[in-house]
């Protein structure tokens, strides 16, 4: 089992990557709480032993391992409930969120209780702000089934809703007590999720690791292995430690992300996914970090064909209205400035401040 310690103060924890984990989720979570240090230092920790725990899930991952998950636990003593929510973006709501807040409360759930985060990033991040803010934060766990959660979602606390405005406008910053990577979920998922998801290791590699973006260029095969994985999570495990609450260099893992929303809300989050998106927004990104003089001439065009390679798409219509809406409202604005994030090369990205006029040329 590959294994990473994120350290932050007060609020470390785990990030476990092997093939097969569902089925030991039970005796990975009665691990974590084990009582073996004394019941104060547990309390003080936050650790208490769970008695009850809900497992949200959607409506594609629970027939593929809702009953895993539910067994799995119940074998190790939990009192376990599953509540389902339909699949999507849509359900990045607040209207979602507060049918969540009902049912966890019908389910007789406490402070002292644990929610598990059982899918892809829109259960992450929405069960991670339910997590955060019924009775002023629960202790959670994720266990992310998608590629795209697996690598970048499910890590570093990052949960959050979505408004009519803008994507993630709504959130916190809330740590997991565990993630739990199950690599053999993505032998489920439909070309076009794991495509999602091969977009955001394409990002890894751009903004922090030259080599992992060569292993990608010179693979023969599309396939993510378990070490890109390790690599992806290590790398924003490591960013993540210096930056929790995106004041500065965390923000590098937006790269791509602010064309992509409002790609994304352009197209009201059903015409492409997060991943396709960001696919754009990297190129686009690249494009004007090209025209700036800040990023080396062909690192677009190099993205462009590695996205291609990942059956990712690399330019779509949107108006120039459109994308100047999306710019306005992202998260990383500075009134009148936007932090954006361009590539001094392959392999580091820098936070460059831009006039939110000047993004439109």
């Amino acid at each position: 089992m590959r294994k990473l310690r994120v350290n932050i103060p007060n609020r470390e924890y785990d990030i476990l990557i092997e093939k097969g984990l569902i089925s030991k989720a039970g005796e990975l979570i009665s691990d974590l709480f084990a009582n073996s240090v004394g019941a104060a230092f547990c309390r003080s920790q936050n650790k208490i032993r769970p008695s009850k725990i809900v497992v949200i899930t959607d409506s594609n991952v629970a027939p593929l391992y809702g009953t895993r998950v539910r067994q799995s636990l119940g074998t190790s003593g939990f009192d376990v409930s599953i509540i389902e929510i339909p699949a999507g973006e849509a359900s990045k709501s607040a209207e979602i969120l507060n049918s969540l807040y009902s049912r966890l409360i019908a389910a007789g759930i406490t402070r002292s209780d644990l929610i598990i985060a059982l899918g892809g990033g829109v259960v992450g991040d929405l069960v991670g702000f339910a997590a955060a803010t019924l009775f002023r934060g629960i202790n959670f766990v994720q266990i992310p089934t998608t590629l795209l959660a697996q690598v970048d979602s499910s890590v570093g606390g990052k949960v959050a809703i979505n408004l009519p405005e803008g994507k993630n406008l709504v959130g916190a910053f809330y740590q997991p007590k565990l993630v739990i990577i199950d690599t053999e979920t993505l032998e489920t998922l439909t070309p076009r999720v794991f495509a999602d998801g091969c977009a955001e290791v394409i990002k890894y590699g751009a903004i922090a690791d030259s080599e992992l973006f060569k292993t990608l260029e010179n693979a023969e095969t599309t396939a993510i292995s378990d070490e890109i994985i390790h690599t992806c999570c290590d790398i924003k495990r490591a960013v993540v430690e210096s930056d929790e609450l995106d004041l500065g260099q965390r923000m590098i893992l937006n790269f791509g992300h602010t064309f992509g929303h409002a790609i994304e809300k352009r197209y009201n989050y059903s015409t492409y996914t997060h991943g396709e998106a960001v696919s754009v927004g990297m190129i686009m990104e690249s494009e004007l970090g090209e025209k700036l003089g800040i990023t080396p001439s062909g690192t677009a065009a190099r993205i462009t064909k590695l996205a291609e390679k990942f059956n990712l798409p690399t330019s779509v219509e949107i108006e120039a209205t459109a994308l100047a809406t999306g710019v306005s409202t992202d998260k990383k604005g500075e009134g009148k400035l936007i932090n954006f994030i361009l590539l001094e090369e392959i392999g580091r990205a820098i936070i460059h401040k831009m006039e939110k006029s000047e993004v439109i040329l």
